[in-house]
């Protein structure tokens, strides 16, 4: 099968170009290298079709999609912090560039399969959190990513064939801070016996899964008989920011306390994915929990890994 990964140089685009090259699939990587760093793709080097470039690029897009079977969508601005102060680039990146891929897929028939977040629940109503629930972005990056939900609705309306997956905390190797930030600065301080920095005051609870399951989320996603939804992708589990901080203080042996910093504008109390729509449409589950993952970092010190 011919594919197009958007992004595909970024923390989770890499992670399932590699996937789709190791099951002998034909990839042409978008990227404009703006997040995105040519290490996270040399184990596939020369096994793919590299192009620097960018979604706004409907020209590039038309010439790299008319001939392939589906297209993973992960290419975005991603930084809460900053979408604050670029609100229209956020805008234009995240949801024009959307579009761009939807009018082509309805034009040349693919399945798209897109990075949306669990972010357009805001601060939510209820927890676990189902997909059905209100969506209440509080940031502009969230913002963007309910607007890009909007647009997959009336393109499927015309036929295409589109799935928005809800990301939660993704994390795993080479996390980029937009992500689960947090896991990899608080490892990367206690790789140099400095104490993990909280904003705000650590009670906040985050639903953490790792980017190998999210990686077959999307894989599911592109290759089942689904059409059209959006699914929430997550663990149906959480644990506080301090509870992470301490662990990852325990795990090391370091006798030492967190401190703490002003909490992060925009930022939200608490998520946990319900995730029964998904296990049931899909047939997708998570495998990994993260206190085995960040024991196994530490215990072993593959902090490169992070």
């Amino acid at each position: 099968m011919r594919y197009v990964v958007t992004g595909g140089a970024g923390f989770i685009g890499s992670h399932i170009t590699e996937k789709l090259v190791e099951r002998s699939d034909i990839v042409t990587v978008i990227d404009n290298m703006n997040t995105g760093k040519e290490k996270n793709l040399e184990s596939v080097k020369g096994k793919i079709n590299f192009i620097k470039g960018d979604i706004l690029d409907v020209d590039l897009l038309e010439d790299v999609t008319k001939d392939v079977d589906g297209v993973f969508h992960q290419a975005a601005l991603a930084s809460v912090q900053d979408s604050f102060d670029k609100p229209d680039e956020y805008h234009n990146v995240n949801v024009n560039g959307t579009e761009n891929i939807l009018k082509l897929s309805k034009k040349y028939g693919f399945k798209v399969v897109y990075a949306s977040s669990s972010s357009v629940y805001g601060n939510p109503t209820r927890i676990p959190i189902k997909e059905s629930d209100e969506k209440n972005p509080i940031n502009p990056y969230a913002e963007t990513k309910l607007k890009k939900e909007e647009l997959a609705i009336r393109y499927s309306e015309m036929g295409v064939k589109v799935i928005g997956l809800r990301y939660f905390n993704v994390f795993g190797k080479g996390q980029s801070k937009e992500y689960a930030g947090v896991l990899k600065l608080f490892l990367e301080r206690i790789r140099d016996e400095l104490s993990p920095k909280i904003n705000g005051d650590g009670t906040q609870f985050r639903d953490f899964v790792h980017v190998s399951d999210v990686v077959n989320a999307n894989i599911m996603s592109m290759d089942s008989d689904v059409a059209y939804g959006f699914f929430n992708v997550g663990t149906n589990t959480s644990i506080t920011i301090l509870d992470v901080a301490k662990t990852i203080i325990e795990y090391s042996g370091l006798d030492i306390e967190p401190t703490f910093g002003p909490a992060l504008n925009g930022d939200v109390h608490g998520t946990v994915a319900n995730i029964d729509l998904i296990k049931k449409e899909i047939g997708w589950k998570p495998t990994i929990m993260l206190i085995d993952w960040v024991k196994d970092i530490i215990s072993s010190k593959k902090f490169n890994e992070v």
